[in-house]
């Protein structure tokens, strides 16, 4: 059992926590407590408008969601981490978005998946507490069951939502991923971010799809990055064009967050560029057979939406494409794909270049 029995001790504690978590790479730690009844609030009026759309596990679990200590009963603090991702210099993504040619993979999903990287990196710094003082209660959270980990974040320090609904950090901009660890160690809190967004609507008048309806509050249903990722059907017509040359994802409103002159490239070499999909032809990318891209997509965070919404989503990238000859001999060439989701919009992306 643990032999925490002190103010002191748990001072102490927490000061070595903070420092293995630096060790293992995690740029911040912070630590709140449980009361997260403010997001609750907001999380309830956000689905009430159904803006979460196809996202049903929004609304799954109940009260779990918002109170840790129903999830993860005895939970008493969060422990919150998070890990810068960019893996380059911004204005070279900059550069990619509505290409001629070129797909724009968002920036998180370029090298290895975070979810297991982190989770292992998590359970690392849970057994150096249990060496440390025994045993304990905790449960690692990597993007992985019902927790609201911006709001938890926030109340940890390690930065406040913005009005896009991503955390930024004043030192570091947004680019970085988040993890937790729930615990009923009664940890010293930090104190909470606030808001440092002022009069600044960057996000909301760069975002091509207008999904930032108001400032704190986004449409999923619009969100490019739900159109490509978590929308399982047909995307909308009207929303195709300004999807541009987005195949997977959308890093838009950060891109062009002012906050963002802080970030700095990560260190970490698990989030480099695979497969050269940071500089990628779509053209090329289309013609990947299943077992090309089962392979390139190994370890990938892309894996997850499987071949036929890959084959969807580049087919309304070449549909914004420049008209060429590699374009339109890519979209033919699936023209009779077993999928009628991809030629949907195979036959659209060719209408597009007045091929009928």
């Amino acid at each position: 059992m643990t032999s925490i029995n002190t103010k002191n001790d748990l001072d102490a504690l927490k000061k070595r926590i903070q420092a293995w978590s630096a060790s293992l790479g995690f740029q911040q730690t912070g630590i709140s407590n449980v009361d997260l009844g403010a997001a609750e609030d907001r999380l309830h009026a956000w689905l009430a408008k159904h803006y979460h759309g196809e996202m049903a596990y929004m609304e799954r679990h109940g009260l779990k969601r918002s109170r840790p200590d129903m999830l993860v009963p005895g939970t008493l603090r969060v422990i919150s981490v998070r890990m810068d991702y960019f893996p380059d210099e911004q204005q070279r993504a900059k550069d990619l978005l509505d290409h001629p040619r070129k797909a724009y993979v968002s920036r998180y999903a370029l090298g290895r998946d975070y979810h297991k990287l982190m989770r292992k990196r998590l359970q690392k710094l849970a057994r150096l507490i249990e060496d440390d003082i025994g045993d304990f209660g905790y449960r690692v959270f990597v993007d992985s069951a019902p927790v609201l980990e911006k709001p938890l974040a926030e109340k940890s320090g390690l930065g406040w939502i913005g009005k896009h609904t991503n955390v930024i950090n004043r030192q570091a901009g947004s680019w970085f991923f988040l993890g937790e660890l729930y615990t009923d160690l009664p940890l010293a809190e930090d104190v909470a971010e606030s808001s440092h967004c002022g009069s600044c609507r960057a996000c909301i008048d760069v975002c091509p799809t207008a999904a930032i309806v108001a400032p704190y509050e986004l449409d999923a249903r619009r969100c490019i990055s739900y159109l490509t990722i978590e929308m399982k059907g047909s995307i909308p017509e009207d929303l195709r064009k300004p999807i541009g040359n987005r195949v997977y994802g959308c890093d838009d409103c950060q891109l062009f967050c002012p906050w963002n002159k802080f970030a700095k490239p990560t260190a970490e070499g698990d989030f480099a560029p695979r497969h050269s999909l940071d500089d990628a032809d779509m053209a090329a990318l289309f013609r990947w057979d299943e077992a090309t891209w089962l392979s390139n997509t190994e370890g990938s965070a892309i894996r997850r939406i499987g071949f036929e919404q890959w084959l969807r989503n580049l087919a309304v990238g070449l549909g914004n494409a420049e008209t060429s000859t590699a374009v339109i001999e890519a979209l033919q060439s699936r023209r009779d794909h077993g999928s009628a989701l991809v030629r949907e919009h195979v036959n659209w992306a060719l209408q597009q270049h007045n091929v009928l």
